[in-house]
């Protein structure tokens, strides 16, 4: 089987996933879900999609959660990450650890939740233009 087919597919399975997570973000908002779970899940989203451009342009990544080591081989390699991706890595990356657990310094607020969901949904949707269009 050639090479590209599996890496498409591979991406594809990332991007679903990532979609996955970004539904679950979008979707999740009950009296009983903390917003702190819902800005987790938009990181995983945005991790997720950023996984698949790499997996699907061949590129080996560390395992980390830092959206901008994962941004930074990516455009090492050549590809243009926009400027909505750049800015929504910050915003995202914390939510990675420190979002999953009751010691949270500073819980987000409605606006940073917004703020992080906005994020993931740019970066989902410039991972699958450059899968599906790629």
């Amino acid at each position: 089987m050639p090479r590209e087919p599996h890496r498409r597919d591979m991406a594809e399975e990332w991007l679903r996933h990532a979609r996955s997570n970004l539904s679950l973000a979008r979707h999740g908002r009950t009296p009983d879900v903390l917003l702190n779970h819902l800005c987790f899940e938009s990181h995983q989203a945005a991790e997720k999609a950023v996984k698949g451009v790499l997996v699907f342009r061949d590129i080996s990544f560390p395992y980390t959660h830092d959206l901008g080591v994962l941004l930074d081989l990516l455009e090492g390699s050549g590809e243009s990450v926009p400027d909505a991706v750049w800015v929504a890595a910050p915003i995202l990356s914390p939510y990675a650890i420190h979002a999953r657990y009751p010691a949270f310094a500073n819980p987000p607020g409605e606006d940073d939740y917004r703020r992080a969901l906005e994020g993931a949904d740019a970066v989902v949707r410039w991972a699958e233009g450059i899968v599906h269009g790629g």
